[in-house]
């Protein structure tokens, strides 16, 4: 079976004519991703094709990271990675602290609340500001969004995939 991997970015463009390429973050970890030796994987995004590649430098630049890959030299060499994404194995997840979860361990979790109601399965994961929220689709109905702050997120049980909710009052 394929090593799973997980995204950290998308080459977005070409930067200069150095081999340099414009990577858009999706990662809480960008320092540790784009750092100088650190081992990523290029993939397609079509034909899952893939490509080792090495961090030479790396800097931040309006939102994006302009990454200098060992492998490139010119901007004709980057030119075909044009919407890979970058990514790395399972064996090189950054270790969360305790009640922290990467995404694809709470995608696909069930939610219930604390009276046992069943709400749904979680399909997506909102960042609009101070806490993240957590989309909950039903069996039949709109979604559910579920702000993910102490108060509402009572357990997580990524083993199990059950997450254990308690609904303030206007939540639903």
């Amino acid at each position: 079976m394929a090593e799973k991997l997980y995204n950290v970015g998308k080459v977005v463009n070409t930067h200069g004519i150095r081999g340099e390429v414009k990577v858009f973050p999706q990662t809480d970890f960008p320092d540790v991703r784009f750092a100088q030796g650190s081992e990523l994987i290029l993939q397609h995004p079509e034909t899952q094709s893939t490509l080792s590649v090495t961090v030479e430098r790396s800097r931040l630049h309006k939102n994006m990271y302009i990454v200098k890959l060992k492998q490139f030299d010119d901007i004709n060499d980057v030119e075909k990675y044009k919407g890979w994404m970058l990514k790395v194995s399972e064996a090189q997840l950054v270790e969360l602290p305790e009640d922290e979860y990467y995404y694809h361990e709470i995608i696909g979790c069930r939610v219930v609340t604390d009276e046992g109601e069943e709400l749904g399965v979680i399909d997506e994961i909102l960042a609009p500001g101070a806490n993240d929220v957590w989309v909950v689709k039903p069996s039949k109905g709109k979604p559910i969004l579920i702000p993910v702050i102490d108060d509402v997120l009572l357990n997580v049980d990524i083993e199990g995939k059950v997450v254990t909710v308690h609904l303030m009052e206007g939540l639903i």
